[in-house]
């Protein structure tokens, strides 16, 4: 089985902070918001947040507001018409029929996605559609129960991140690991 962590490894940037940008247009009053979602995202790329931060501290601000600006049937596809140019060519040569997404984004996005990218496999912060609250964020430490739950010890002949340190749980797990920086791929295990 291959796994992939999703953002700015097969998508060229941070697909959730990019649906942020998407949700300011629409509802421009989200704008005030900005300056914490860019520091949270900074932290959480350089490894500063401990998952029980993000879900003490994030979590309530994504779950207040979630209901009013998130469409679940109609924003997803709306947003992938646009972004779609963003997923690196790079995944279409690595690609097989057996890929897993594994990723913090959430889960309505994702579907959207892999749809789109014929990839049946995909683990995701999952959001409850019909109360906004996050049941579940598949990031760090998160990512590895998450998969175990589903596959349980089932074999990953090759992961591909972005940010081994983010993802060391699933590093490990691997049979092979590979970075991924722009559209360059090195084995780092």
């Amino acid at each position: 089985m291959n796994v992939f962590d999703f953002d700015n490894t097969i998508y060229d940037g941070e697909s959730t902070l990019d649906m942020f940008f998407f949700y300011i247009v629409r509802k421009p009053w989200l704008i005030k918001m900005l300056p914490t979602v860019l520091k949270a995202f900074a932290r959480y790329k350089k490894g500063e947040v401990s998952l029980s931060e993000a879900l003490e501290r994030y979590a309530p601000l994504v779950e207040k507001d979630i209901l009013r600006v998130v469409d679940f049937e109609k924003d997803p596809g709306e947003f992938w018409d646009r972004h779609m140019k963003k997923i690196k060519p790079l995944y279409e040569e690595l690609r097989s029929d057996d890929d897993l997404i594994i990723t913090a984004s959430p889960d309505f996005n994702v579907e959207e996605i892999c749809k789109r990218l014929g990839i049946k496999r995909y683990l995701a912060s999952r959001i409850n559609r019909e109360t906004g609250l996050i049941e579940f964020a598949n990031l760090r430490e998160n990512k590895i129960k998450a998969f175990l739950e589903q596959y349980g010890e089932c074999e990953i002949e090759n992961f591909y991140t972005d940010s081994p340190e983010n993802d060391a749980v699933m590093v490990d797990k691997a049979k092979h690991a590979f970075i991924v920086r722009k559209n360059k791929v090195t084995q780092i295990k």
